[in-house]
């Protein structure tokens, strides 16, 4: 097959090139500005921007398949690029140029929170743009994962980024926040039987990793943190809501709402994949290594 990926050069669009060439497929990766280092050879790269449809349609001209894997990390307060144009928007755009070149399969990446009260204006694009692929007439595929982990993710640096060494002021303790983190080793190849079995077409796929931590364990893995200080829910909303009036500063009440968000799946649909759960990576056994 010959496989666009939106979002190619980034942290799940290396892994997931990487598999897809390995099994023999012809793939473009695509990015704004595409850095082809990390990308396996025979890989071609293309520079697309997903927010401006112009050359879209031309781009993924011949392909039989689009990944849409663009976007923003949750917890980014982003400057000049909103949520919902990078990710409603983008998927706009993509399933529009899939329908008026005869691309036929959609692989969406959606997120854990969708289906839920997550209410932050990351969620709120990633719900409207997951219901434009599901209306579309594509044959169409939706992942909605936990947390992904690996070499470039960021999970890791969010929690380096709030979180101080040995003891940190958590909101509620940092309990409120549940999250089942997911390898990037382990969900690429799931991807990849999504872009090229017909058995998950029109399905929506809900993905955790082997266990659940909180933003405390998290710390404690992440920051070796020793002692956790419970801050007030209210009184972090309001040093939060604060910092959002702060150009400089990239957190907001967005911020504060993902740190109380429970990110777990109670059936998880690795079996769908032929995935153990058990065998999968644990993120404190990826960072031991």
């Amino acid at each position: 097959m010959n496989v666009f990926v939106a979002g190619g050069t980034g942290f799940v669009g290396r892994s997931l090139c990487a598999v897809l060439a390995d099994r023999g497929h012809a793939v473009t990766a695509a990015s704004r500005s595409p850095d082809p280092s990390g990308l396996p050879p025979g890989v071609d790269t293309a520079a697309v921007d997903v927010t401006d449809p112009d050359h879209l349609s031309d781009a993924v001209a011949g392909h039989d398949a689009v990944v849409n894997l663009v976007a923003l990390p949750s917890h980014v307060q982003p400057r000049g690029r909103s949520h919902d144009a990078v990710h409603r928007g983008g998927t706009r755009n993509l399933v529009r140029a899939c329908g008026e070149r005869g691309v036929d399969r959609f692989v969406q990446i959606s997120g854990l929170g969708v289906d839920g009260g997550a209410h932050t204006a990351y969620f709120a694009a990633k719900r409207r743009a997951e219901r434009l692929v599901r209306r579309s007439d594509l044959e169409w595929v939706v992942y909605r994962p936990s947390v992904v982990f690996g070499d470039g993710c960021a999970i890791l640096p969010f929690v380096r980024s709030v979180v101080p060494p040995g003891v940190a002021f958590l909101p509620g303790g940092g309990d409120a926040m549940r999250l089942q983190p997911l390898w990037v080793g382990d969900l690429a190849p799931m991807l990849a039987d999504g872009v090229t079995d017909a058995r998950h077409v029109g399905r929506v796929y809900r993905l955790g990793g082997p266990e659940v931590l909180t933003l405390a364990e998290l710390a404690r893995l992440v920051r070796r943190v020793r002692l956790v200080v419970p801050v007030p829910l209210p009184a972090a909303a309001v040093a939060f809501g604060a910092a959002e009036l702060l150009p400089w500063v990239p957190f907001g009440l967005d911020q504060y709402r993902v740190l109380r968000l429970d990110n777990t799946v109670a059936d998880n649909d690795v079996g769908a994949f032929g995935v153990d759960e058990a065998a999968m990576l644990r993120l404190r056994e990826y960072l031991r290594r």
